[in-house]
This record gives C-alpha cells, sequence and structure tokens, in this order.
C-alpha cells in the first residue's frame, strides 16, 4: 500500500495503517470519516504531511505518527482536531520545534518527542507546560511528555524543566526522566552525559531594576515607565496595574478600593517596547500618553524564567488640574433670564412721570418737500421751485 485508501466506511471509528510504504499525507485524506477517534499512521515512510490533511477530524482523540521519517509537522493543523489530547512522534527525524507550536498544543495532554534530534525547547512552550501561578484560573493540567533519547543542548531550560518535573504535584510528567545532553561546543567529553552531570552553573534567577520607583507626573503629560531585567535564561518582561484606589492629589477623587485581579497590560497604550540586547538582559518600556487620573496607580514590571521570578513596583502619581480655556469660559458666562428683569426695583413715580413727558414733548420736525413744476413754453420759460409744507386740515364738524 503506498496512498491513504479512499473507500473506508464513512462511520470508521479507528483506523490503523501501519508498516506500508505510504510516503506522503494529502491534503483531506479522510474527510468523509467525521467519525473517526483513533488515527494510527506508524512505522510508515511518511515524509510530508499537508497542513489540512487533517480536515473534518473534529471526533479525533489520538494521532500517532511513530517510526516514521518527518522532519517537520504541520502544527497548525491540530486546528481541524479540537479533541486531540494523545499525539505521538516518537522515533522520526524532528530537530526543532517552533515557537508557534505552543498556539496549537493547549489541549493535548500526552506529547511523545522522544527519539528525534531535538536540542532546545522554546520558551513558549515552557510557558505551556509550566504556567505562573496568576495564569491558573482552575486546577492544573497535567501533562505527560517524552523528551528523552535527545540530544539537548547543557542549558538552564532543559535542567530546570528536568528540576520541576520531580516536584510533587508538578504539571508535568516525564516518561523517562534520564535526559542527555551535549555542549553546544560540541565536546566529546559531554556528548551523550546525563544532564544531572553537565555544568549547569550558568542558571541565574531574574533581577529587576526599575528605573524609578516613584513617578509624579501633572495631569494630561506623557510619562514613560522603564525598567532592566538580568538572568539566564534571557528573562521575559509583563506588565501588570495593580488593583485598588488610585492615587491621586486630592482626597476627593479616590475610588473605593477593588479586589478585581490586576489587569494585564498593555491596554490603551500608545506603546509598548520589549528588547533584548544581549543574552542575559531584557529591558521594557511603557509610555502612558496624555495622563488622566484613572492612569495613577500601581505598576508593576515583571521578569519570568525557567529559574524564578522577580518582580518590581513604580507608584505613578498624577497632580494638576484641569484648566479651562479661556472660549469656553466665554460660553459658560450666564446670560440674563427673564426672572431676573422682573426682580429689578420699580423706578420712583416722579422719574417716571419725567421719562413719559420727555417722550411725549418731543416735537416732531415738519416735513417739507420739494415740488417742481414746468409752466407753458415762453422765451423767458424757467423752471421754479416751491417749497411747501404740509398742514394737516381740520375736519369738520358734523
Amino acid at each position: 500500500m503506498s496512498a491513504i485508501p479512499l473507500n473506508a466506511p464513512a462511520d470508521t471509528v479507528k483506523l490503523r495503517l501501519e508498516k506500508t510504504s505510504i510516503s506522503r499525507v494529502p491534503r483531506a485524506a479522510f474527510f468523509y470519516m467525521s467519525e473517526l477517534q483513533f488515527l494510527w499512521l506508524t512505522y510508515n515512510s511518511i515524509t510530508t504531511i499537508h497542513p489540512s490533511s487533517f480536515l473534518n477530524l473534529k471526533a479525533l482523540r489520538e494521532l500517532r505518527l511513530d517510526g516514521n521519517l518527518l522532519s517537520a509537522f504541520p502544527w497548525e493543523g491540530l486546528r481541524d482536531m479540537p479533541r486531540l489530547r494523545t499525539l505521538g512522534l516518537h522515533n522520526n527525524r524532528l530537530s526543532s520545534l517552533p515557537a508557534h507550536a505552543a498556539l496549537f498544543l493547549p489541549n493535548v495532554t500526552y506529547l511523545d518527542l522522544s527519539s528525534n534530534r531535538l536540542t532546545t525547547l522554546p520558551s513558549e512552550l515552557l510557558d505551556l507546560w509550566f504556567p505562573p501561578p496568576a495564569q491558573l484560573a482552575g486546577p492544573t493540567k497535567r501533562r505527560v511528555l517524552g523528551l528523552h533519547d535527545n540530544v539537548w543542548q547543557c542549558n538552564c531550560q532543559i535542567s530546570m524543566l528536568l528540576a520541576q518535573s520531580k516536584y510533587q504535584g508538578s504539571p508535568v510528567v516525564l516518561m523517562d526522566q534520564l535526559l542527555t545532553c551535549s555542549r553546544s561546543r560540541g565536546s566529546a567529553d559531554q556528548l551523550g552525559a546525563p544532564l544531572i552531570e553537565a555544568d549547569l552553573s550558568r542558571c541565574q534567577r531574574p533581577s529587576v531594576q526599575p528605573s524609578a520607583t516613584r513617578v509624579t507626573s501633572p495631569l494630561g503629560s506623557n510619562v514613560m515607565l522603564r525598567c532592566d531585567a538580568t538572568g539566564y535564561p534571557t528573562p521575559v518582561l509583563t506588565w501588570t496595574k495593580a488593583a485598588g484606589a488610585s492615587i491621586y492629589n486630592t482626597e476627593c477623587c479616590q475610588q473605593p478600593y477593588s479586589k478585581a485581579d490586576p489587569e494585564k497590560l498593555p491596554i490603551n497604550l500608545d506603546s509598548f517596547i520589549q528588547e533584548s540586547p544581549r543574552v542575559g538582559i531584557r529591558w521594557s518600556i511603557i509610555n502612558l500618553n496624555g495622563l488622566s487620573y484613572k492612569d495613577a496607580g500601581e505598576y508593576r514590571c515583571q521578569a519570568r524564567n525557567m529559574a524564578g521570578t522577580a518582580e518590581a513596583p513604580i507608584r505613578l502619581r498624577v497632580v494638576g488640574v484641569i484648566a479651562v480655556p479661556p472660549s469656553i469660559k466665554n460660553k459658560t458666562r450666564k446670560a440674563p433670564s427673564r426672572s431676573s428683569s422682573n426682580n429689578r426695583k420699580p423706578l420712583p413715580q416722579k422719574l417716571k412721570r419725567e421719562q413719559n413727558i420727555t417722550s411725549i414733548s418731543t416735537p416732531k420736525k415738519k416735513t417739507l418737500l420739494n415740488l417742481k413744476y414746468v409752466t407753458p413754453r415762453t422765451p423767458t420759460n424757467k423752471i421754479q421751485s416751491v417749497k411747501m409744507a404740509l398742514v394737516p386740515t381740520p375736519l369738520k364738524e358734523m
């Protein structure tokens, strides 16, 4: 058999294709087996798997690809298998794990990566397997990992993973705790040496140093908060704002204490920067523009690596009064109302009478009309101008 069969019953629940000459898994190879729950493609000659090979396998719970020739695995294809819990990739040719693999493995509780060519683990996978206590919303999900029979680099990450897996109640259980490692330099004396005998003195818990522990800034201004961290492996920095009353410059504006969980930053921030100039050092900056009283409070810069965590607080105080522009002041001036005019004091009777007399006794000016008329033509014809006054004609008595 050299290809995936297309005539399998649509209601197949278990499918096992083992020790065949199948070399590739095409797109939508099992599309019509929507009820499939267990798929075993072990000990074949599979070298490539299409990212969409597992379309419509929403009921699949177990996928085993042990004993093939895979040098890469399409991790994004796990999105088509939301109920997948077991993934077996034992005895392949995987040499690295991409960082984005952690995005598609949160539901997988059994992952076998043993007998491959892996040397390092991305920090994103370690954060998935060993989440910080602040991110644990419920009971810890335990995972079974197979990492043995790989030649790991002797670094702090793999050492701390081994150490934490031995703790009681650890979220990770290793199938085999005998891990071997080789130095990155490839020296013969360390090639394949047990991890417990490797020199891991470079492991260092993170240390955080903020640029300032207390910052006071005026209302409406811009402020920059920075912290630097050191440690090995290079720590990852996160910012949180402590829940509770904000720090205002006046007691009138304080809010009651809230027991809500700290809100993750950045939230409504104009910029968030995090860089690592070299191994073991990382710095981070947040910019708060147009400060308001809501921005005041305690900000915490937290550094985390496999060796531990550390954090440093920065208290931000916002002071000042909101200035009202002159244009707004002019608009807010009160105009005299009608009620105010009704409440005026009445004028004295004498003064009121004088005003009435003055207004009545003022004589009206007589209107003069200029009338022009022309007389019959004569040798000495001239235009004459007559001024006339309008005189009211008395009415006759009836």
